[in-house]
């Protein structure tokens, strides 16, 4: 009886082994004394008329929390989004929406190429550092985000813009862990302006 038991408790401990590591890895996380990151908020947004389309240009200013960089490089994924949308005023109904776009980037960190990873829609770049990796993230320029044909020259139209981390997509043992710790959120809040369209010059 008592080898049966042995044997039982050994394979147990082989099953919960790599999930007691996760767990204690998340809870040095939460527990750690390390400063917060600062808030993130945009520097800069606009809408621009370039040739037949309109495109989206923003400074994000933001760093990642002592957490999340520590995470990155013990292999976990950060999933970064940049939300944009376009409406038009209508007093006599609800707001018309012209478009709504979203962008998914993926961090990781490859220790053995020493490397950071920027991954979106079936792009991926290779950066030497964090900084540099975070770079594009940080200047947006030159995101076609709807047809000029597709806005009347003379309108005002309202223009939104978030960026966030996606938690969702996080490990399950971390999603638990953000919703308890600031040090795992980043997110703005809602830009929003007003533009007006114009019409394209005649050549």
């Amino acid at each position: 009886m008592t080898g049966f038991t042995t044997r039982c408790s050994r394979r147990l401990a082989e099953i919960l082994g790599p999930i007691a590591q996760i767990v204690a890895f998340v809870f040095a996380l939460t527990c750690a004394g390390v400063s917060s990151a600062q808030e993130a908020r945009f520097g800069y947004a606009a809408v621009q008329p370039a040739d037949d389309s309109y495109v989206l240009e923003a400074d994000v200013l933001f760093d990642l929390s002592d957490q999340l960089e520590d995470a990155v490089q013990r292999g976990v994924p950060l999933y970064l989004v940049v939300e944009v949308e376009i409406t038009r005023d209508r007093w006599y109904w609800l707001d018309e929406r012209m478009v709504r776009r979203k962008r998914t980037y993926r961090l990781t960190y490859h220790p053995l190429t020493r490397s950071y990873q920027l991954a979106e829609d079936g792009n991926q770049q290779s950066f030497d550092t964090l900084e540099e990796a975070l770079a594009p993230l940080r200047k947006i320029r030159g995101w076609v985000i709807i047809p000029r044909k597709k806005l009347a020259p003379g309108t005002s139209y309202d223009a939104a813009i978030r960026f966030r981390l996606d938690t969702s997509r996080l490990p399950k043992p971390f999603q638990v862990t953000a919703l308890a710790s600031s040090e795992w959120t980043l997110d703005t809040d809602w830009l929003q302006w007003t533009f007006l369209a114009t019409a394209r010059p005649i050549p």
